[in-house]
């Protein structure tokens, strides 16, 4: 079965769009960013934690944990109970009964209607950093951002140790975290986290354009290099290139321990990354998560989505999961929050 991937949205071109109260901010006391850092956004920017695999929809992950979160690729965070330390039985037989108690997770989908919800903390400093980004998202796609009265699930932008989110509509509350130092477009980075996208530069395909340079990797971070094909998830993307000018690409230098480049271009070169608007690529991917008719949630063929804690596979406008057991790809189908084999 060819496969292909949900989480990176790519192309060539920039679309910059002026952040129009400041481009970056360097000047703050509080949870602040080193300037080097701006452009890898890490949800603890001082801390390490220790680095263990846990399974996230039947997938392996490695994750982080500090202060009590589970943090994936620097800036990512996984809700506890959307992760298990044991792989466990995610799709049942016809006839099997799920246990009540089993871990279902929660949904990383997208938000229904193409409407996020969202809360600005009372107090969160500078806040035009909130408004501005997200009348970026609305200048440029078709979500809409509705300031939340009783919606259950929404985002709550809140003030933080640094820049970070969960990735899609998770259910219930969700946080972006801002340090003060994190900027406009920082907070465009972790709002395209909230609506479904992931790291550019750990796209499955990525060896064709860059490579990892290992050595100049901090120790313990390593895990944040790894590709989605090398966690399970192969294939291939929505558009045909890595796209450098991505506002989800990470740095040529980040991670770094001694100030030499982790992530270089084919030839041993560096580029350059921005936190200034979602690129063309951005756009292409956003556009295909959320067509404009605005018509509810879309399930494209050829993508992952991870629902009620499995990871399933849009195929021929039918859902598949691949059994380990049999060693072989399953038509399956979702009855209430159960999901079971019918093939």
């Amino acid at each position: 079965m060819k496969t292909n991937q949900l989480i990176k949205f790519l192309g060539a071109a920039l679309v910059v769009v002026s952040c129009t109260n400041e481009e970056l901010d360097l000047n703050s006391n509080s949870g602040s960013l080193e300037e080097k850092d701006l452009n890898v956004e890490r949800a603890y920017p001082d801390q390490h934690g220790e680095t263990s695999e846990m399974f996230y929809g039947g997938l392996k992950v490695a994750v982080e944990e500090i202060d009590g979160e589970y943090i994936y690729e620097g800036d990512i965070i996984f809700q506890k109970d959307m992760l298990t330390r044991t792989q466990e039985l995610l799709v049942f037989e016809q006839g099997e009964i799920a246990p009540e108690d089993r871990s279902v997770g929660r949904t990383g989908g997208r938000w229904p209607n193409n409407t996020v919800y969202y809360q600005i903390e009372s107090g969160l400093p500078k806040s035009y950093r909130v408004t501005d980004a997200i009348a970026h998202w609305e200048a440029n796609t078709s979500l809409k951002f509705v300031q939340r009265t009783n919606q259950s699930n929404y985002i709550l932008f809140r003030q933080g140790s640094g820049c970070s989110s969960s990735v899609g509509m998770i259910g219930g509350r969700q946080n972006i975290n801002l340090a003060d130092g994190c900027s406009t477009g920082n907070t465009i980075h972790e709002i395209g986290h909230a609506v479904g996208l992931w790291h550019e530069q750990s796209r499955a395909d990525r060896d064709n354009w860059i490579t990892i340079q290992w050595q100049n990797i901090q120790s313990g971070k390593e895990h944040n290099f790894r590709t989605y094909a090398e966690q399970g998830r192969d294939g291939d993307e929505y558009t045909n290139s890595l796209d450098f000018g991505s506002i989800m690409m990470y740095p040529s230098t980040a991670f770094s321990n001694n100030g030499q480049r982790t992530i270089t271009k084919k030839d041993g070169s560096g580029y350059s990354t921005q936190r200034n608007g979602l690129s063309s690529g951005d756009l292409t991917g956003i556009g295909n998560m959320y067509p404009g008719n605005g018509g509810g949630e879309v399930y494209e063929n050829g993508n992952y989505y991870t629902i009620h804690g499995v990871s399933v596979y849009r195929w021929n406008n039918e859902w598949w999961y691949y059994d380990r057991n049999q060693s072989r790809w399953r038509r399956v189908e979702l009855r209430g929050t159960t999901w079971y084999y019918i093939s």
